[in-house]
């Protein structure tokens, strides 16, 4: 018998070949990486910057920019402030912006705290109610209210006839302001209620062992966390309400009242022999007020930390009962709810089946579907329809692509210029609609080889405003997922020999796909109520649905602009409960 010591040991395998790391080509001695990352970065650049430039170079030019032999001058700004009336229009867009502004932190704050942080009864239904009128574009809502609250509108002549005389004037500042109000509010709701469902209540329990009641919980506690969310919405809803045109455009035209946004509609878009140079300057001061907002919101939000509550041991917030104020709340938002966005949403449907409708006669005497059937008798009614499917849809895909690109490069990439990449993907929200669509019809005019003739008045055109426009939007919704996946990832596929673009088609890519969907819907629908840009950039064979439905408003035929309206929010519901239903489990879409 052979012994352990003496037994031969096990044969060592021969050593193969050691593994290979796939080798990637390097056109002109660059990684592949570094193409992805630059192109990137040049796209956006070229967006960003192709209505900017135009706008402040007609600025201070002396004649049109395509016209040769222009100099430059200061003239355009001292005429703007001298002889167009713009110090009134200043004045106007400022008490305009400022009254939307405080309306509608009036009406979304305390909902936010309500809603989320107390009992109230029906609690769910009034946090989707409260989201409602984000889907509806301000232009449709300005229709409805006109309808319901105008001066010949279903409500006011109902009052009238009670009352003697209606309390309101809709067509006016506060008018403004108000309708204003009620479509942004649900912006700076859902920043506030995410801001509260996230927070620890460990301060409140704090609170609740000094002998603190519910009521001075919320005023003392809840409220001032909620600084950082505030300051964001108000910042960011005073530049929408700077740059808005709807509601202006249908309350401020008609009585003469102008701000920025109708200032620049009128002065290019209506004028017979419009002054280019005194264009570039009013929309230069408005690119200029919007970046300033959006520098000072980073300023104010520099030391948000301080205000940070969720620690490594948080705790589950419990609603607060408020006792008799919770069905002062309840009715608050009731009335929010049905006077605010359904009565006019409903009565902006009601008025598409009906010849006549005003209270002085039974509606259902006069119910028709003649509005409808003229709008799909003409083709140019169809094509406005078709053509904002097609924006809406081939822009989410682009969009929400590009925006995946920019946040991979921005988030998970080693590029140099990374932070400059964020910076371009963000920018676009503080450039108003009506300034890309001036910017871009000059670009276009301005571009080289006739290359902006070929794409000024198509559906590319109104692809490329409106998505430049829903940029921030799509980078904004995709950010958090990137940030929810461990970069131990990406260093595992590195160690493999992955390098950088393997990684994010075989890892990131596939792990960002419920982001992505999740920033096409939002994409979509953003692009499909977008129309202000569409002013100077369409043609007669690219009108989107608002630009058709201002059209037929100026007309007086307000029974097809309530037969588009109903059509647009048809088609949203409907985009936004499919898209719902596919995507229900994936919270992180």
């Amino acid at each position: 018998m052979t012994s352990l010591a003496t037994a031969a040991p096990p044969p060592t395998p021969a050593p193969g070949p050691p593994a290979r790391r796939p080798r990637y080509r390097r056109p002109l001695g660059v990684g592949r990486e570094a193409w992805i990352q630059y192109a990137t970065l040049g796209l956006l650049a070229v967006l960003v910057l192709a209505p900017v430039v135009p706008t402040l170079y007609q600025s201070v030019l002396d004649r049109p920019l395509y016209e040769a032999g222009g100099i430059f001058t200061a003239d355009n700004y001292v005429h703007l402030f001298t002889e167009a009336g713009f110090g009134l229009v200043v004045l106007n867009t400022a008490l305009f912006a400022v009254g939307t502004t405080v309306l509608t932190l009036l009406i979304a704050v305390p909902m936010a705290v309500v809603v989320v942080r107390t009992k109230l009864p029906g609690r769910r239904v009034f946090a989707a109610a409260m989201q409602w009128p984000f889907f509806i574009s301000s232009l449709i809502l300005g229709f409805g209210w006109i309808t319901m609250y105008g001066p010949a509108g279903f409500v006011s002549v109902q009052v009238r006839q009670l009352v003697g005389s209606v309390p309101w004037n809709l067509y006016s500042i506060p008018g403004m302001a108000v309708t204003e109000a009620v479509a942004l509010a649900p912006i700076a709701y859902v920043f506030c209620a995410n801001a509260l469902r996230q927070s620890d209540a460990s301060l409140e329990s704090a609170a609740q062992v000094c002998g603190a009641g519910p009521l001075r919980i919320l005023l003392s506690v809840v409220v001032p966390l909620l600084r950082p969310p505030i300051v964001y919405s108000s910042i960011l809803v005073f530049s929408m309400s700077v740059e808005t045109l709807s509601v202006p455009l249908l309350y401020g035209q008609p009585v003469g009242i102008d701000v920025f946004s109708t200032f620049l509609y009128r002065n290019g878009l209506q004028s017979i022999n419009p002054s280019y140079g005194i264009l570039g300057a009013a929309s230069t001061i408005i690119l200029v007020v919007t970046v300033s907002l959006v520098a000072v919101q980073a300023k104010l939000l520099k030391h948000a930390r301080r205000f940070v509550s969720v620690r490594g041991k948080a705790t589950r917030p419990r609603p607060l009962d408020i006792g008799w104020l919770k069905w002062v709340s309840v009715a608050a938002i009731s009335c929010y709810v049905v006077f605010g966005a359904l009565l006019p949403i409903g009565g902006l449907v009601f008025r598409s089946f009906t010849l006549v409708f005003t209270p002085l006669q039974s509606p259902f005497k006069t119910l028709t579907t003649a509005n409808y059937e003229r709008i799909f008798h003409y083709d140019a009614y169809v094509q406005s329809i078709s053509n904002s499917l097609i924006v809406a849809g081939a822009g989410a895909v682009l969009v929400s692509a590009l925006a995946v690109l920019a946040v991979v490069v921005a988030r998970r990439s080693s590029f140099r210029f990374a932070r400059a990449v964020e910076y371009l993907s963000l920018a676009p929200q503080a450039m108003p609609g009506i300034i890309v669509g001036v910017g871009l019809f000059w670009a276009f005019a301005y571009a080289p080889f006739g290359l902006g003739g070929l794409v000024q008045g198509t559906l590319i055109a109104i692809i490329i405003g409106f998505g430049l426009r829903a940029l921030p939007s799509g980078f904004g919704s995709i950010a958090p997922s990137i940030m929810q996946i461990g970069q131990e990832l990406d260093q595992a596929a590195r160690v493999s020999g992955a390098d950088w673009l393997l990684t994010f088609t075989r890892i990131l890519g596939r792990l960002l796909t419920p982001a992505f969907v999740g920033a096409m819907v939002l994409t979509f629908v953003t692009m499909l109520k977008e129309y202000s840009p569409a002013i100077f950039l369409k043609s007669a064979d690219s009108n989107v649905i608002g630009t058709t439905m201002l059209e037929l408003w100026v007309q007086g035929n307000t029974g097809s602009v309530a037969a588009l309206a109903t059509l647009q929010i048809a088609i949203t519901a409907a985009f936004v409960g499919i898209a719902g239903l596919l995507m229900k489990g994936h919270n992180d879409a």
